[in-house]
């Protein structure tokens, strides 16, 4: 006979587990968030075609959303302009018109003086099986027109894996492929300059590769920022900050960036963000941490996951103050999340829903953010645009404080 007591309490249990499961897989579906479609053969209109559209790099300049992406081994990489007004893809340029061998914009761009922005490309592999080289280029792009300019190679043999700038817009700083070297480019003298300080050393990468199986992909830094004094930071093997002086060109080791036990070996910045106050704060990929950097004191300050994965992708402040994050990665979901120090603390986004309208899908439809790469704030710091990872990518965009 069955116990009607069980009966009701295990049916309880059921329902409770299943509403609190269900509350784990709400999606964020902001008001006014939209998307903007740049991947889908739906129309005439200017599209990029699958394995080449994996969007690695963002900014915004007043109503141009400019992005590079990033394609499959062999193939070459865009540079596009999508408006916000307009709401969809209005400028494109493939890089290989002007650069050939590259696969990436992996670097993230450096806003200069006039609206000039700089990045750095990943080599395609050459027929041989060896390393190609990656191109340092300048990008002036418009509503109307994409210029591309190849300002050379920092390394041979070497991509750029990181890019950033000093305030003036006078200096280049990156990071190289696979071997971690820094440089400096001078862009009126249009000269590079190399240093081995944060180069992985022969013992180091052999550790990596033969007792931990990972590549320079896992451990290489791949962001880098500079403070209001002109100082920058950035990370080298094995889970060390470092600080590079511009005027004395030294190199000093801070702390070691913030750790799981038994995972040091995968710490590295993966992202930054500066607040206006001058806090750094940045993204430690090995277990997708939270840290806080402050260039006085140098000191480092753990504010711990904002999800459980690791990979903290992406950082940038909105207009309302808050930090806005891209934590988790492939094979997870990346997460959309906030950091209020002064308020709230973390808030867990989840993943994106936006509508996406376009010519042929004029009806919309719920587009979710499940790989998501990139982030970035307008210049007025009301927008948030986001960028996927995926075989089609399209842009993710919501208003601050929606």
């Amino acid at each position: 006979m069955i116990n009607p007591i069980k009966c009701f309490l295990a049916v309880s249990v059921f329902f409770t587990m299943t509403v609190s499961a269900f509350s784990q897989y709400e999606f964020y579906k902001p008001l006014d968030g939209f998307g903007i479609e740049i991947s889908l053969s739906n129309s005439t209109l200017k599209r990029m075609p699958m394995y080449r559209n994996s969007i690695a790099s963002l900014a915004v300049n007043g109503d141009n959303i400019i992005g590079g992406t990033a394609a499959d081994e062999g193939l070459s990489p865009f540079v596009f302009v999508a408006s916000l007004g307009k709401r969809q893809l209005v400028a494109l340029k493939d890089v290989s018109q002007v650069v050939k061998g590259q696969r990436s914009i992996q670097s993230g761009f450096f806003k200069g003086t006039d609206q000039t922005m700089y990045a750095g490309t990943l080599a395609n592999k050459l027929s041989n099986g060896s390393n190609g080289s990656g191109h340092l280029i300048q990008v002036r792009a418009t509503a109307a027109d994409i210029q591309v300019i190849d300002l050379g190679i920092p390394v041979n043999g070497e991509s750029v894996y990181a890019l950033t700038g000093n305030t003036a817009g006078s200096k280049l700083y990156g990071m190289t492929y696979p071997s971690g070297i820094f440089f400096s480019y001078d862009i009126a003298g249009k000269t590079f300059k190399t240093y081995d300080s944060t180069k992985t050393t022969t013992e180091e990468a052999k550790v990596l590769k033969s007792e931990f199986h990972q590549k320079p992909e896992d451990y290489l830094c791949s962001a880098l920022v500079v403070d209001d004094h002109g100082i920058v930071y950035g990370s080298q093997s094995i889970n060390q900050l470092f600080a590079f002086d511009p005027t004395s060109e030294r190199f000093t080791k801070l702390a070691e960036l913030p750790e799981v036990w038994g995972r040091r070996t995968l710490g590295r910045a993966e992202a930054w963000a500066k607040s206006k106050t001058g806090m750094l704060y940045g993204g430690n990929a090995g277990d997708g941490q939270l840290f806080e950097l402050n260039p006085q004191t140098k000191k480092i300050k753990n504010l711990g996951k904002p999800i459980l994965m690791n990979h903290l992708r992406g950082l940038c402040f909105g207009g309302d103050g808050k930090l806005y994050g891209l934590a988790g990665a492939p094979p997870g979901y990346s997460h959309l999340f906030s950091y209020d120090a002064a308020g709230e603390g973390y808030k867990d986004m989840g993943n994106p829903q936006f509508i996406l309208k376009a010519p042929g899908i004029e009806q919309g439809i719920e587009w979710r953010g499940f790989q998501l790469r990139t982030i970035t704030a307008s210049e007025d710091g009301k927008f948030i645009v986001m960028g996927e990872d995926e075989a089609l990518s399209e842009l993710l965009v919501f208003p601050v404080g929606d």
